[in-house]
């Protein structure tokens, strides 16, 4: 990276040269303004098979890279996007239309990644010399790579999510093909320039851009050997069955969730309802909902401990400003990725409302924009399980802490939960009983530490969390059992001369 983004330029990164696609057309455009990011080509499938095979040669050399020699590029890749944050934080906004505030953070997380998956990998894929029974004997435990691996970035957090498959990728040696969201071009971009400068070995990394065509070229290819996956569900689903038969080929996948939200008081010992209100604000509506951990669902108490929580939610929830990327002050909420993605958050409100919702926010779109919407659906029966992703947060009222429990878990997918609650005992009910693979207490449940796993059960992933626990899946076990000497052992077994 040099500071500025070539807009003009081809946006495939193959066998060590940019070049054109020769597939469908890519475009992205500023969901705020609706002005050109970026335009270009697709991967067509042959290009697709020519990344694939150009990364079997990096693959080869960049596995041969010592271990501190490879950790040596990553810190330079780091140090080169925190030289240039801002430059690509604001790239980050204009394509994904999210205010600069949180394109910032997002930046921060790219060059945090490095020293995480240091740590991780001292933690749990350091090199492990186990004791054996005989003294000439070793037993030692190490790590090697896959080999090709395949890259699926999504939107919503188009350079930190597909950097937390790409980082640990290349320490553990394997070689990359990255294919960002087709909505997110110019990121995917901007990411494998830094790499690039850093030193990875070229044919270590490549980058096909494109849509369905393309991922299902990637998949189908038979010389991977993972692909890591962030995105929808039916997506993730997808990749599942075309990697049927194939186990040879390790699937990581993060998907959404319809996620829970118990915010739980009584009449005798109520919740701070403007600390709620600030966390479910937080859970259901940064990133204009467009998060995997957005809660979808807020359960209250029935009665007045949930009419104050409700109460104060409504007045914070109409105070957030929305606004474009680049607005002063900062807007809390920018627009969703497209008119089309507004519309379909929409759509479901208005469904919800149809079949007997109350609305207690009702929300207003144009363009891209859409406004937060907060509908009580407590009357519906057979409510649906589909992930709203965007700013619509639906809320139930339950008689108990029981059948707040049981709603919360009313749901295929087990991505996030969270808790807002005084009760050390009730926290503790809930803890055992809810099935997630993020929970938090007191706090959005869009907050996840690099340092722990991320990743949930049922639809919302494949058991293979990422974060902390990403260098699990980009490197395989090899146990050995060595001796320095070749000898006839004093003992052997009956029946050997």
């Amino acid at each position: 990276m040099t500071g500025t983004f070539d807009a003009n330029r081809h946006g495939n990164f193959i066998a060590g040269a940019w070049r054109e696609g020769c597939g469908m057309s890519v475009r992205s455009v500023e969901p705020a303004t609706s002005q050109l990011v970026w335009h270009g080509t697709a991967a067509s499938p042959a290009e697709v098979d020519d990344a694939i095979a150009a990364a079997r040669k990096g693959f080869i050399e960049w596995s041969r890279v010592p271990f501190a020699e490879r950790l040596a590029v990553l810190e330079r890749f780091a140090a080169i996007v925190q030289r240039d944050a801002e430059d690509f934080a604001r790239l980050i906004a204009r394509e994904t239309g999210k205010p600069l505030w949180e394109a910032r953070t997002e930046v921060g997380a790219i060059s945090g990644k490095v020293g995480v998956t240091k740590r991780a990998w001292d933690e749990r894929a350091a090199d492990r010399e186990v004791p054996m029974s005989a003294a000439d004997l070793r037993g030692i435990e190490r790590r090697r790579p896959l080999g090709v691996c395949v890259v699926f970035g999504p939107f919503n957090l188009p350079a930190h999510l597909p950097n937390g498959h790409i980082v640990p990728a290349l320490l553990a040696g394997n070689s990359v093909v990255f294919k960002p969201s087709e909505q997110t071009p110019a990121v995917g971009m901007r990411l494998v320039d830094a790499l690039l400068e850093a030193g990875v070995v070229p044919d270590a990394i490549q980058l096909t851009q494109g849509a369905r065509e393309t991922g299902i070229a990637l998949v189908e290819n038979p010389q991977i050997a993972g692909v890591f996956f962030t995105g929808s569900s039916e997506t993730g689903a997808a990749i599942h069955r075309a990697l049927g038969g194939r186990p040879e080929v390790v699937a990581a996948l993060e998907m959404g969730g319809n996620n829970p939200l118990v915010a739980w008081g009584t009449d005798d010992a109520p919740l701070d309802a403007e600390a709620a209100a600030f966390h479910i604000v937080q859970s259901a509506f940064i990133t204009a909902g467009q998060r995997c951990t957005c809660a979808r669902r807020l359960i209250v108490p029935a009665g007045s401990a949930g009419d104050v929580v409700l109460d104060a939610l409504t007045e914070q929830t109409r105070a957030l400003t929305v606004g474009g990327p680049f607005d002063e002050p900062q807007p809390f909420i920018g627009p969703l990725i497209s008119p089309t993605a507004a519309v379909a958050a929409l759509s479901a409100f208005d469904a919800l409302v149809a079949q007997g919702g109350e609305a207690l926010i009702s929300p207003r779109r144009e363009g891209a924009f859409l406004t937060p919407g907060i509908v009580d659906v407590s009357a519906i029966d057979g409510r649906s399980d589909d992930e709203i992703f965007g700013p619509v947060l639906q809320v139930i009222r339950a008689p108990s802490l029981d059948a707040a429990i049981e709603l919360a878990n009313e749901t295929s997918y087990g991505l996030s939960a969270g808790f807002l609650g005084h009760s050390d005992a009730d926290w503790q009910t809930f803890l055992s009983r809810i099935r997630a693979g993020i929970v938090n207490r007191n706090r959005a449940t869009t907050g996840a530490s690099g340092a722990m796993a991320f990743g949930g059960v049922g639809r919302s992933g494949n058991h293979r969390p990422a974060a902390w626990m990403s260098v699990d899946y980009c490197a395989y076990p090899m146990a050995s059992m060595e001796s320095a000497t070749l000898q006839t052992p004093a003992s052997k077994p009956p029946g050997l001369a």
